[in-house]
């Protein structure tokens, strides 16, 4: 290794206990969608005192901030989430599924790792920026809402990105890889049906029935889903179902849809489509129906240039040196496995290390940590959704994961909110920071590194300009 990038690794050793101070208290903090204050302000409070220059709430965008240091180019984005699940809440370090306080929220996809790990590679490259004198200009963005509120999104709409020339970013994983696969486009709508309440033994003729509008969309919806395109996914949930009295005709009911496809024009098509449905569940109910986008976010487009570095950089630290404390910690996830999730798990590792033998894959199936580094993998579609989509339509954005969960293990689980203090989730600060940091060297030492970057980006939009699927005038919230 090149002693810049010791240097570098050193910078951030350093700072690890701040960093998993850090992380420990947005854990506990556990904000949801924009309700990010406390944990933002944490943030700005850290970038203060290593001596950035803070904008908050840039664009109007609540509970946001862009911290920058220095100036010229190349600039790099880092982007940093900090936002919990809703109903998540779980016991830390408890080898079951229990509850502090029930319906409360947890962070059940290891943003309070992700955003420290990304904190950590900003002031290592701004301290190193410092030391040596070099030109350039490091912005780490404080993303709120992207679990379904999509801060980035709008951000993106904001033209916050428009400056950078490359963004870098990273997830928590059970097995670490680059980042290569594409993600799908998602939009979400609130569909609000309106009614007349009614005694429903002796006046039911009087009564209009929001809940059956309700109902009836969802019958709608599911014929619709035989003609939609490969790879489409729609989710719904009641937000609204009328109240608990059953022999009241319910006046009103709200449903949630998540519309989720490869490409953001058949996202579009298949909400107007479901418009539609809502209409016509409107009229055969005789009851009104209120439809409003909620939060929607483009596909992601990996920039592979940027990946590779990311994923060279990594291989450069790798294996992850997990403790014997860290693997008899983890064993108390990995025990509680069942047989479904155990035949996934064995998929991913076979199609994540294709040079392995089956008792190789046998032996890491029992195993409770992954910390090893897979070759990395050609494009691909993954079936979920980031507001990183839309920074990826942007600029050229590169991401890693890097597995700092317990094995098999899946992210949105109370594994993942379990294991949030523990020694395993601070590895992934740890590495992030450093293959972060790693790569935002190598931008500022070799430009042409953005060029290439540059290149493969136009190819991957062929033509296509960056089109925010929020409607104009939507506020976060």
């Amino acid at each position: 290794m090149i002693k810049e990038k010791q240097k570098i690794i050193e910078l951030i050793d350093e700072k690890l206990h701040k960093l998993k101070s850090a992380s420990d208290k947005i854990w506990k903090y556990a904000e949801v969608r924009f309700d990010t204050k406390k944990s933002a302000g944490l943030f700005i409070e850290i970038l203060n005192e290593e001596g950035f220059s803070v904008e908050k709430e840039p664009g109007g965008i609540i509970n946001s901030f862009i911290a920058s240091f220095g100036h010229g180019k190349p600039v790099i984005g880092i982007l940093a989430e900090y936002d919990a699940l809703g109903s998540m809440n779980q016991v830390a370090d408890c080898e079951y599924k229990k509850s502090s306080s029930e319906n409360t929220p947890g962070h059940g996809c290891g943003h309070n790792l992700l955003g420290t790990g990304s904190l950590g590679a900003a002031t290592a490259l701004k301290d190193y920026m410092e030391i040596h004198h070099l030109n350039g200009t490091i912005k780490l963005f404080g993303c709120p809402a992207e679990e379904s509120g999509y801060g980035k999104a709008y951000m993106a709409k904001a033209g916050l990105f428009s400056e950078l020339d490359a963004a870098l970013s990273w997830h928590p994983a059970d097995i670490s890889s680059g980042w290569a696969e594409g993600t799908l486009a998602v939009l979400q709508a609130y569909f609000k049906f309106k009614g007349i309440s009614a005694h429903a033994a002796s006046a039911p003729f009087m009564g209009r029935s929001a809940l059956d509008a309700a109902e009836i969309m969802n019958i709608g919806t599911n014929y619709l889903r035989e003609h939609v395109p490969d790879f489409t996914r729609i989710h719904y949930a009641y937000i609204d179902a009328g109240g608990e009295s059953a022999n009241v005709v319910p006046a009103s009911s709200k449903l949630h849809y998540f519309i989720r496809a490869p490409k953001q024009e058949t996202v579009e098509n298949i909400y107007k489509r479901l418009c539609k449905i809502a209409q016509g569940a409107s009229l055969i109910t005789e009851t009104e129906v209120e439809i409003s986008v909620d939060s929607a976010c483009m596909n992601y487009i990996p920039n592979m240039v940027l990946s590779r570095l990311m994923y060279d950089n990594f291989k450069e630290i790798s294996p992850i040196d997990f403790t014997e404390k860290d693997y008899e910690y983890a064993k108390r996830y990995h025990k509680g496995l069942n047989e479904n999730q155990i035949s996934s798990l064995r998929d991913r590792l076979k199609a994540a290390f294709k040079d392995k033998p089956e008792d190789w894959i046998s032996e890491m199936l029992e195993s409770p940590l992954n910390p090893y580094l897979p070759e990395m993998a050609d494009g691909g579609l993954g079936m979920m959704s980031t507001d990183v989509g839309d920074v990826s339509w942007i600029v050229p954005t590169g991401q890693v994961n890097i597995a700092c969960e317990p094995h098999g293990t899946t992210p949105h689980s109370w594994q993942w909110v379990a294991n949030g203090l523990s020694g395993i989730a601070h590895k992934g600060i740890e590495y992030s920071a450093k293959v972060i940091a790693m790569t935002g060297l190598d931008i500022l030492m070799h430009p042409e590194i953005i060029e290439k970057a540059l290149e493969e980006h136009h190819k991957n939009l062929s033509g296509k300009a960056y089109h925010s699927l929020i409607p104009n005038g939507k506020l976060p919230e």
